[in-house]
């Protein structure tokens, strides 16, 4: 079996169970498959990965209140709310200098996820979050799947030369 089967079949299964946990617990399913690809997106692997993705859709939610509350100042200067989130999406870009904080797609993920969630972020990062370790475990478990067959076609092939 190869990596791509391996990844498909766990996330496949995880997916199907994410999927019933959302009902389950009242979170947005949407928003954890958001979460879930975050984790795949993201170029770090791992617990590393696991956290930066983790703080920048949460850095994305926060982006989002901002635009959301600063643009309800002013709200008959529709200008206003445009100049926010030009000056917002800017800051989203430029605090991925900061390790934690360096995945911008996740930043922008967090913040489509709160404006499609009509800003009700105490659903969207619950949601976004558990469907990001859904995500690490999609993964991850797909990975380990890829390398315990790999290992056993060796230890087969090594055991046909040996009788040979």
């Amino acid at each position: 079996m190869n990596i791509l089967i391996s990844l498909a079949l766990t996330t496949g299964i995880l997916s199907g169970l994410w999927g019933w946990v959302a009902v389950s617990l009242g979170l947005l399913s949407w928003a954890g498959f958001l979460g879930c690809t975050a984790y795949f997106a993201c170029p770090q692997g791992g617990i590393k990965g696991l956290f930066i993705s983790a703080c920048t859709l949460c850095s994305g939610v926060l982006w989002a209140q901002v635009i959301v509350h600063s643009s309800a100042l002013a709200p008959q200067l529709e200008i206003v709310g445009y100049m926010v989130t030009g000056v917002v999406a800017f800051l989203m870009c430029i605090q991925a200098k900061h390790t934690l904080l360096s995945f911008v797609p996740g930043t922008f993920i967090g913040a489509c996820a709160t404006f499609a969630g009509q800003g009700e972020w105490r659903m969207v990062i619950p949601s976004l979050l558990l469907g990001l370790v859904f995500g690490f475990a999609m993964k991850n478990s797909g990975l380990w799947l890829a390398a315990r067959q790999a290992k056993a076609e060796t230890q087969v092939l090594s055991a046909k030369k040996l009788a040979e």
